[in-house]
């Protein structure tokens, strides 16, 4: 099992959004078997609340389901549970490395570091811009070009 963990600030809106995003794309291909997807936030505002109100409107307008998301913060053995770790921005890495050691294997990046020559190096947070589209754009993007780079990494 492939195991991606997508990370932002209070995981209710950019996280909660790539990880719906990136598990359609699996599930339209059909490898839903073959991939544990979640996401998590680095603080602890918002535990257990569904994603911010403008992530849903999105995803709803894009017609990808978020049933069952709820916001929870990062935990340390996340560090060494999941495969790709997949940050928002900078800060986020950051803070993820405050955590401590991840596991051997883990792949740690951002989630613009998969994508050849991004519009932006950091996905900004819709929570202070507003801008829930052009966030949904640059989601979209890295996670098309994620996914690519994983299927390649594990040949499936």
């Amino acid at each position: 099992m492939i195991k991606v963990l997508f990370i932002c600030l209070g995981n209710i809106c950019r996280s909660p959004m790539a990880e719906a995003v990136f598990r359609k794309m699996v599930k339209d291909n059909g490898q839903e078997e073959l991939f544990q997807i979640d996401s998590a936030g680095m603080g602890d505002w918002h535990i257990g609340k569904q994603p911010h109100h403008g992530t849903r409107a999105k995803l709803d307008e894009m017609s990808i389901s978020y049933e069952g998301q709820k916001a929870r913060q990062i935990a340390k053995e996340d560090l060494e549970t999941f495969d790709y770790i997949i940050a928002m921005d900078e800060q986020n890495m950051n803070d993820l490395a405050s955590l401590g050691k991840k596991g051997e294997k883990t792949v740690v990046k951002k989630l613009m570091d998969f994508v050849e020559q991004p519009r932006e190096q950091n996905v900004p947070d819709p929570y202070f811009t507003k801008n829930f589209d052009y966030t949904y754009e640059l989601v979209t993007e890295g996670c098309e070009h994620l996914y690519a780079y994983i299927k390649e990494q594990h040949q499936i």
